[in-house]
């Protein structure tokens, strides 16, 4: 089900001539116009709704319970309908815009794992109903268990965390128990690179673990510095290294195996932070290169619904060994009955209510029986060959510090520019930002993981037609920074608002109600 860019043998590393012309698709999008509020647009004696007629007799409310009636606006359906509309289109949305945002992977959701999760069988299920009533929703959480750990080379997959954070904290918590049950209780220290996610600190301090800083080189985690960390702090102390591959510089770390060596050594587990797995999906898995315990981020890898407060999913996948301190209830299946498995006297308990997200889990098997291993494998190819067309079609103008093509140095499927030539010209990033808005370009990730960045992620979903727009729409706008910098410096123009006070809204919101 994945849309695979078209033309890729266009897709090569012929660098832009810095003087060729800006092409016409370069152009801002018309301003969207402001939609007044529903009580603006009221007008008396209009109706969106027509009750039928009462079959019963009207009783009239007691004086003592009745109230003045408020003030709702009166508009017919019509114009309900287009008001709501209208508001939907002043939002960006992967559906109308192009979403680039590094290490949120803002892909396509195709239609039809909305259409899965919408059948009766599965959308009417209640979440009390016995094994035996729902034997067809437990097949489905059963094979995509085993299609989460064929993917990841790891023994046991849970499906309960709600979401990608949810994962980490549930198997540090399972690996936490794991030395507990060992007689290891002073194991309570974990290794992150300065490049790994913002999540990770945090998970580590809810499950009682402080975090260690491991410097980097390159992008990639320094084996002396890693091996000093562990011999100053006492490898009996370290719980785990938490680490992404490909990390969010858009780096591939190259020395994955030797970092779990140089862990496994110490006596602790290495955790994958699955966030990025859409670049490495069937072309390596997680336990060929050493790790003991992962989560994925099934919006990023298996387009489902991102954003919004939710739902969401972050299964979790583990060695043999953490296996029996997983969550309960497990699916499991013996000869073709499947069943929920409370029997686990090591578990670490619930860590959420009910099984999963059930319905989020449903489109995550539907993409993956969609796409299938050649479809997955296309996903990583199509993933890391568009980041590396726009980083080779941009460097001249945007510098990717960790991108080098001439000296082997390509990206995963994102890559870091800092442009600090076109900053010098008195611009800043958050002006660059605030113009691609003028474009429909929803702005990258900024200043992450190091500063004065943008983070630009295509993703495998997009067309060669939306990249080479993107290209043309980012040359642009440095050639405005070189001619004309102060012109960014009132982006957005052509957007819902314009530019905002962003501190004064964060620290004194002013928030109007007109009815």
């Amino acid at each position: 089900m994945t849309t695979m860019t078209p033309n890729q043998d266009a897709m090569i590393e012929k660098k832009p001539q810095a003087d060729q012309p800006i092409p016409a698709a370069a152009e801002p999008r018309s301003a969207r116009q402001v939609e007044p509020t529903v009580f603006e647009k009221s007008c008396p004696g209009a109706r969106s709704v027509t009750l039928p007629d009462l079959d019963v007799a009207e009783t009239p409310i007691p004086d003592a319970l009745a109230s003045t009636a408020p003030d709702w606006a009166e508009i017919g359906i019509l114009q309900t309908v287009r008001h709501y509309t209208h508001l939907s289109q002043r939002n960006f949305s992967i559906d109308g815009e192009f979403y680039p945002l590094g290490s949120c992977t803002m892909k396509f959701n195709p239609r039809i794992n909305e259409h899965a999760a919408a059948l009766p069988g599965f959308a009417s299920l209640h979440p009390m109903q016995g094994d035996a009533d729902i034997q067809g929703a437990l097949a489905l959480l059963y094979q995509t268990r085993q299609f989460l750990e064929a993917i990841s080379g790891l023994d046991e997959a849970c499906l309960q965390p709600a979401a990608g954070a949810h994962g980490e904290y549930t198997a540090l918590k399972v690996i936490r128990a794991f030395y507990k049950a060992k007689g290891e209780p002073n194991r309570i220290k974990v290794l992150a690179p300065e490049t790994a996610h913002g999540t990770n600190p945090a998970s580590c301090a809810m499950c009682g673990a402080g975090v260690i800083t491991v410097p980097t080189v390159g992008g990639s985690i320094d084996f002396d510095e890693l091996r000093a960390i562990i011999d100053r702090e006492g490898a009996d102390t370290i719980m785990a290294l938490m680490i992404t591959n490909p990390n969010t510089a858009g780096v591939f770390d190259g020395g994955m195996a030797q970092i779990s060596k140089i862990i496994h050594e110490a006596g602790a587990k290495v955790y994958l932070d699955g966030a990025n797995m859409n670049a490495i999906l069937g072309k390596t898995r997680p336990a060929d290169f050493g790790a003991d315990a992962m989560h994925y981020n099934v919006h990023k890898t298996f387009s489902t619904p991102h954003g919004g407060g939710g739902p969401g999913g972050g299964p979790i996948v583990v060695t043999k060994e953490l296996a029996p301190f997983l969550p309960i209830p497990q699916i499991t299946e013996s000869n073709g009955v499947f069943a929920l498995d409370y029997d686990k006297p090591h578990t670490i308990g619930k860590v959420r209510s009910f099984i999963t997200q059930f319905g989020i889990m449903v489109r995550c098997w539907t993409y993956i029986r969609a796409c299938g291993p050649e479809g997955l494998r296309g996903v990583a190819e199509q993933a890391v060959l568009s980041a590396n067309y726009l980083a080779a079609k941009l460097n001249d103008k945007y510098e990717t510090p960790f991108w080098n093509s001439e000296n082997g140095k390509y990206a995963a499927h994102e890559f870091l520019t800092v442009p600090k030539a076109l900053l010098s010209q008195g611009v800043t990033l958050n002006d660059i930002a605030k113009r691609l808005i003028d474009f429909g370009i929803h702005p990258p990730t900024m200043h992450w993981p190091i500063k004065d960045c943008l983070m630009v992620e295509p993703t495998e979903t997009e067309s060669l037609e939306t990249l080479d727009r993107f290209i043309a729409v980012m040359r642009r706008i440095a050639h405005e920074i070189e001619t004309d910098p102060q012109q960014l410096a009132k982006a957005p123009q052509d957007a819902t608002v314009n530019r905002l006070d962003i501190v004064a809204a964060d620290r004194a919101p002013k928030v109007v109600f007109k009815g």
